[in-house]
């Protein structure tokens, strides 16, 4: 019976903890500017790609610089652009994603 209590408290902890480091977020005090790069951006290498802008992304627990490149376009999908966001500690990385389109219907 405590070896059932051992491991119920062990597994809780450790769902505890995943969660905690799905949700870490790496604070810095200075936001990072994009690192100066002429990159010259050719046409799609086929239809339906679209260019992805250079972002920043964390890696190894510090941010990195990922040059632009192109992506698959995903149906009914826009591309929207990571941004830095200000916090009370300073500045959090918040990633670029695929949202869904809206569409509207026009009035009639």
């Amino acid at each position: 019976m405590k070896r059932i209590k051992y491991l119920a408290i062990l597994f809780i902890g450790l769902v505890i903890f995943t969660i905690q480091q799905a949700n870490a977020q790496i604070i810095v005090r200075i936001k990072p500017h994009a690192p100066k790069v002429v990159l010259i951006k050719t046409k799609a290498p086929l239809k339906g790609f679209v260019w992805r802008e250079g972002h920043w992304k964390i890696h190894k627990n510090k941010y990195v610089w990922v040059k632009g490149h192109w992506v698959k376009k995903r149906r009914n999908h826009v591309w929207v652009k990571g941004y830095w966001k200000h916090m009370n500690r300073g500045w959090v990385w918040v990633p670029g994603r695929w949202t869904r389109k809206k569409i509207y219907l026009s009035q009639r």
